[in-house]
């Protein structure tokens, strides 16, 4: 049996999320790293205000994931495999051993920057619950402006990007279908369509002069929902997941077929571990938000003694 560290993506953002992380010596390590990369307090990005910014945004969940992480960690344990969702992939490369911290918040500033000025207003995505894959193919085939699929969280659970008035007509289409929810995300940009194709190539850009390494812990790619195992796949798969669709229910499927029975979600929220139940037939699934450290902590500690 194995265990499985999954790391969310914009839209589990909240005010705050960064003060209530415990505040324990590994946290503070990776506030003061950010801190001295960016050039400002990283406890400043958390307000409410500060969240407006997709920046600030994918800062807060890159420096969450990794701190929560690096707690679990600090005794000696680590998962069998780290896989995350959009921005949270960059969290789980620097858990894997492959991305230098420091790196990490360069490049996600970067991205953030990149995103917000291709497109800072008029798009955005939009969740659609309670239709079928086929059934969502069809609408975006059938749309009078371009919109795109953009994530598979469940079979029945999908998230398209476009522009406003795209999604707008879509959702009306999808209800009339049938479908439970249509719903805007927290989200002012396209992600994970064509349409940030150009942001992603001036990112792959960046990443050229930044070394990664080999995984030390297996890396599941949420785009292609398989593992990374050398470098540069890792390199184009985190430059140009912005642009690609996230498979994230075939993520899960890979996970569990390959024996994982203990799936963590790092900070912030518990949406992924919803998506799991999806998934996983038996096993635990639990978030960091919520639980308690020796109880985390005995978790790794039984599951790593299982896997022996």
């Amino acid at each position: 049996m194995s265990s499985l560290f999954v790391f969310p993506g914009q839209g589990a953002q909240k005010p705050g999320m960064l003060h209530r992380l415990p505040q324990e010596p590994e946290v503070l390590d990776c506030l003061q790293q950010a801190s001295d990369v960016i050039g400002e307090d990283a406890l400043t990005l958390d307000s409410e205000a500060a969240l407006a910014s997709t920046r600030s945004v994918q800062l807060c969940l890159l420096i969450a994931g990794v701190a929560g992480a690096r707690l679990l960690m600090r005794g000696g344990q680590a998962p069998d495999y780290v896989a995350g969702l959009s921005i949270g992939a960059y969290a789980a490369a620097v858990v894997a051993g492959s991305l230098d911290y420091r790196d990490a918040v360069r490049l996600v500033a970067l991205r953030g920057e990149l995103m917000q000025q291709a497109y800072p207003q008029g798009y955005g995505m939009t969740a659609i619950l309670g239709l079928s894959l086929t059934a969502v193919e069809g609408l975006l085939a059938e749309a009078e402006e371009p919109a795109y699929l953009a994530n598979i969280n469940a079979d029945n659970q999908l998230v398209i990007a476009g522009s406003d008035a795209a999604m707008a007509g879509l959702a009306v289409r999808a209800k009339a279908l049938g479908a439970s929810c249509a719903r805007r995300l927290a989200m002012s940009v396209p992600s994970h369509c064509a349409l940030l194709a150009e942001p992603a190539r001036q990112l792959a850009e960046a990443f050229a002069a930044v070394e990664l390494r080999a995984p030390q812990i297996r890396y599941l790619s949420g785009s292609s929902a398989r593992p990374g195992f050398d470098a540069e796949r890792l390199r184009d798969d985190l430059a140009f997941n912005m642009c690609r669709v996230v498979d994230w229910h075939g993520t899960l499927r890979t996970a569990y077929e390959r024996g994982v029975r203990l799936h963590i979600e790092l900070p912030p929220g518990s949406v992924l571990t919803g998506l799991a139940r999806r998934v996983f037939e038996q096993g635990t699934l639990i978030a960091f938000d919520g639980a308690r450290l020796d109880t985390l902590d005995a978790l790794l500690r039984q599951e790593g003694s299982q896997s022996r």
